[in-house]
């Protein structure tokens, strides 16, 4: 049986390079810095104290105040990008439209600022804790906030798979449709960990870049000899996934088609990347898309800016792609202008493929000053570039050896 071809109809983003899907786009192609220093705690006795902060945010221009005040700023960010989505496909919700739209998120959720909760039982006793921790900071509410939000009654789940969460959550909706279990999905990731506990247990673990404090705008470059860690981000990505047939049925303009997904697991370390875990879920995307790798026009890369992981990603494209194919095929990380938004930065980055196969343009990786001879493929440094992006592979690793890898493919009926 012929399984639906799946198709991208929507998106949405809040970024800390701007706060709608457009925006965000052009100010990636102009190569524009989002890192500065840490505004949402004081972090003046932190080692770390920038990160890529969405700003300029106010949650009630998309949610009533009593509904803001009971969300996490991640669920926050995942509102205002779906309802962005929705516009983006020129959708308006009915009853029965509803009925069936489900959603799917990936991220970490609230669990860091839950702050000192056990303490005030212990000390003032269970009837003095926060009544609503769990419905404000359980993961579940990425994609529980938007569906009540929205009025949605399709299938709806939130994922947690680290940095790979994003990624994953687009993917299982794309399954979703695939094996009929719905014909239209929001799907993404949204995130909101600039927070003093993460700040401080990341830099411990050495994951974080604590060189470029005084130069924040320096201080997040993939693939660059000088690089020494991620710069946290946040912010939220959403995309509309339809089958064909339902897209078509109400005249919807098609902005990608979804044509392969790869995931695989490093089952190596807790921390430190695999390149052959890495290339497993490369290989198996383009399996599943029934493409060669020549015919892939960019590969979006993780490209964190740690150490390990930016060789260890070279490493794996030239296993999954052949060298021949993986010197020729242009790749870049926009986490050197955004960050890393852990659960919500791969669907960043699928919004940005999406926006690169329709204007034929690959974003750049900025602070490239100083290729490292290891990363030695062509990753697109300083400038955006004109090209003809057909078919985009976008990957997302997660911390703890997730791997998810996506294609979107040029719309062709």
């Amino acid at each position: 049986m012929d399984r639906p071809r799946v198709v991208i109809t929507g998106i949405g983003a809040i970024t800390p390079i701007g706060n709608d899907a457009e925006t965000f786009w052009h100010a990636l192609l102009a190569g524009t810095n989002g890192i500065g220093p840490i505004t949402l705690f004081d972090a003046a006795r932190h080692s770390v104290r920038i990160a890529g902060e969405v700003k300029n945010f106010d949650p009630t221009e998309f949610m009533e105040y009593k509904m803001a005040r009971r969300s996490h700023r991640f669920s926050q960010f995942g509102v205002k990008a779906a309802r962005e989505a929705l516009l983006s496909a020129k959708i308006e919700l009915n009853d029965a439209l509803a009925r069936e739209m489900g959603c799917m998120m990936g991220t970490s959720g609230g669990v860091f600022a839950q702050g000192n909760q056990e303490q005030i039982a212990e000390t003032r006793g269970p009837g003095r804790v926060d009544p609503l921790i769990i419905p404000k900071l359980g993961q579940h509410m990425a994609a529980g906030r938007i569906g009540r939000e929205l009025g949605l009654r399709g299938p709806n789940t939130a994922i947690s798979s680290a940095c790979a969460s994003g990624t994953d959550a687009i993917g299982h909706a794309w399954l979703m449709i695939r094996n009929g279990n719905a014909d239209i999905m929001l799907a993404g990731g949204c995130e909101a960990m600039v927070h003093p506990v993460v700040v401080a247990t990341m830099a411990l673990m050495g994951a974080l870049s604590k060189g470029y404090n005084d130069t924040p705008e320096k201080a997040s470059r993939p693939f660059d000899l000088h690089r020494d860690g991620f710069v946290l981000g946040e912010g939220a990505g959403v995309l509309v996934l339809e089958s064909q047939e339902h897209a078509e049925s109400r005249g919807a303009t098609i902005l990608a088609e979804y044509i392969g997904h790869g995931w695989s697991f490093d089952a190596v370390d807790d921390a430190a990347p695999d390149a052959e875990g890495q290339s497993l879920s490369m290989a198996r995307a383009l399996k599943s898309a029934r493409i060669a790798p020549d015919e892939v026009s960019w590969i979006n890369a993780h490209g964190t800016a740690t150490p390990y992981n930016d060789r260890t990603e070279t490493q794996a494209i030239k296993m999954a792609f052949g060298e021949s194919a993986a010197y020729r095929v242009p790749a870049s990380s926009i986490k050197s202008m955004v960050g890393h938004a852990a659960g919500a930065a791969g669907a960043l980055e699928a919004v940005a493929s999406v926006q690169a196969i329709r204007d034929n343009k690959i974003p750049p990786t900025i602070n490239l000053d100083t290729p490292d001879p290891e990363c030695d493929l062509d990753y697109v440094p300083h400038k955006a570039r004109d090209a003809k992006v057909d078919t985009v592979l976008s990957n997302s690793y997660g911390m703890g050896g997730q791997n998810s890898t996506l294609i979107f493919r040029r719309w062709q009926p």
